[in-house]
């Protein structure tokens, strides 16, 4: 407290009691006790900083303050160069400031108790770590900031987004020239970024990959190499520095799922859902007593209440919902579309009322009599309205196990007898073959408006957009001979032998339907 006095208030003499001192040193400087609540307390300092990193109103929660606290610990006990506790492992949905309070302004906070500690950020992109870097680095150059601790400052010579690092001023003797000592920096890069000569006392990693790098094998794979075999070497000492890790659920392999299976001791695993309504939900809240703090079965009422989480699952689907709100990134089982939810109606919808119409092809190559496979994959062309009142009907569905020539023919015979209207769509498969196939198929709907498609991830994640539409009673069926086998795959599906009419009819919905991004702050 004394170099505090000294550094902001005018010195006082040695005669007056130190408890004295401090009083008067408080009244002169009201700061001072703003100071003081800032560095015994990261939540008070998220608080007190919080206009300065975001335009928005500050919302309190009590995983707020929860988080504020586990991060303080980690920080206190690397700061006084201490045996490692454990690294910490955070899940939590998005939109819950996890962004502002792990990679923004914990930095900050740090710097005002040990301004020598080095930090290296990491996210799925460089654009995303570096804007977490720039608002860290624009919190310390606010007038708040300075006001309440004008000892820190950014180096000007080492001053970048992706790497800047602080000095402290302190003035020794009134007159006399203050002493400038060099302290850390921040380094911030995205996962498969190089780290060579760089090392940290916390590493940070904030989302270390996408919903979209999610779907992807190799991209799991390269991103849970990275972090394993790259970013333990980049520790100042490993038996103190500490990891942080903090994102929502994306995959069963995903970082967190990757980390876990490790079953490493000297892990902390926090997992907060959004929700714990559903069991499998409430099942995996940890530590397990957090539970208590939910209300209504809700994690933060405000932030993530029923009607943006009823919006967040008609956006997600329902796997992408279960992992990224529910932290529990389980595929679907059967039982996937509620299919009694079906609408079955007996006339074509008004063309006033139709915003837009696709056919989409779900192709596949071979004719069962020919290759002699009773279970030979279906080419299957699903045609979808959307309406002007937001819901969806499929007027028809062509399906057989025809040769390549007569499936051209087929796909070419149903695009003129849909006429100019209907946009026409095909799946292209991966690969040489595939990409021939869609060119071939391009080179057949010459003069019509036709795309070739390469859909990302499996057949299970395409389709779990469009189910909750079904599962919500959105999805009309014109009535028809193909009712029947249509209803009863997705009955089974992702279980069912067949699953071409639900892949068909899932790329025809998500060229009708637009996703609306999701803030991961």
């Amino acid at each position: 407290m004394p170099g505090i006095i000294n550094h902001i208030a005018p010195p006082l003499k040695r005669t007056v009691p130190p408890k004295k001192a401090i009083l008067e040193a408080a009244i002169m400087n009201p700061y001072l006790i703003i100071r003081e609540i800032n560095n015994r307390s990261f939540y008070e300092f998220f608080k007190f900083f919080w206009p300065e990193v975001s335009s928005e109103e500050f919302k309190d929660n009590w995983h707020i303050k929860y988080l504020c606290g586990e991060l303080q610990k980690i920080a206190e006990n690397v700061g006084n160069d201490k045996p490692k506790l454990y690294d910490l492992l955070i899940n939590i949905p998005p939109g819950t400031s996890k962004t502002l309070m792990c990679s923004i302004m914990f930095p900050a906070w740090c710097w005002t108790r040990w301004f020598y500690l080095r930090f290296i950020t990491v996210s799925y992109s460089a654009v995303l770590s570096l804007e977490s870097a720039e608002y860290s680095r624009d919190l310390i150059k606010s007038d708040r900031y300075k006001t309440i601790y004008p000892e820190l400052d950014i180096k000007d010579d080492k001053d970048t987004k992706s790497n800047f690092r602080i000095i402290k001023t302190t003035t020794l003797k009134p007159g006399k020239r203050p002493r400038v000592d060099f302290g850390g920096n921040r380094y911030s890069t995205s996962v498969g970024g190089t780290l060579t000569g760089f090392h940290a006392h916390m590493i940070i990693w904030d989302d270390p990959i996408n919903p979209q790098q999610a779907i992807s094998p190799i991209e799991l794979e390269n991103t849970n190499r990275w972090l394993d075999q790259t970013l333990p070497t980049r520790k100042v000492d490993k038996a103190v520095s500490a990891t942080i890790g903090i994102m929502q659920r994306l995959h069963q392999n995903d970082p967190t799922g990757h980390m876990l299976e490790k079953k490493k001791a000297n892990v902390k695993h926090i997992c907060l859902p959004g929700e714990i309504n559903d069991p499998k939900y409430a099942a995996i809240v940890n530590p397990p007593e957090l539970i208590k703090y939910y209300k209504n079965g809700l994690m933060d009422p405000v932030r993530l209440n029923q009607s943006v989480l009823k919006d967040l699952e008609a956006d997600l689907g329902q796997y992408s919902y279960a992992g990224q709100i529910g932290q529990n990134p389980t595929p679907p089982s059967g039982g996937m579309f509620k299919v009694d939810n079906f609408v079955i109606q007996e006339t074509m919808p008004n063309p006033m009322d139709v915003m837009e119409i696709v056919r989409y092809w779900d192709k596949a190559g071979t004719k069962e009599k020919i290759s002699g496979r009773t279970n030979a994959a279906w080419t299957v062309g699903c045609k979808m309205l959307k309406l002007k009142n937001g819901r969806w009907v499929i007027v028809d569905v062509k399906r057989g196990r025809w040769s390549t020539d007569e499936r051209e023919r087929i796909i070419k015979s149903c695009a003129e007898v849909d006429g100019s209207r209907v946009n026409v769509y095909y799946e292209q498969e991966p690969g040489s073959g595939g990409k021939e196939s869609a060119e071939a198929t391009t080179l057949n709907l010459a003069g019509f408006v036709a795309h070739a498609d390469r859909p990302q991830g499996d057949k299970v994640y395409r389709a779990d957009p469009y189910s909750v539409q079904v599962n919500e009673g959105n999805v009309s069926l014109l009535k028809g001979d193909w009712n029947y086998e249509f209803i009863e795959e997705h009955r089974h599906f992702p279980n069912s032998t067949y699953k071409d009419q639900v892949d068909a009819a899932a790329g025809a919905f998500a060229k009708l339907t637009s996703k609306r991004l999701v803030k991961i702050w």
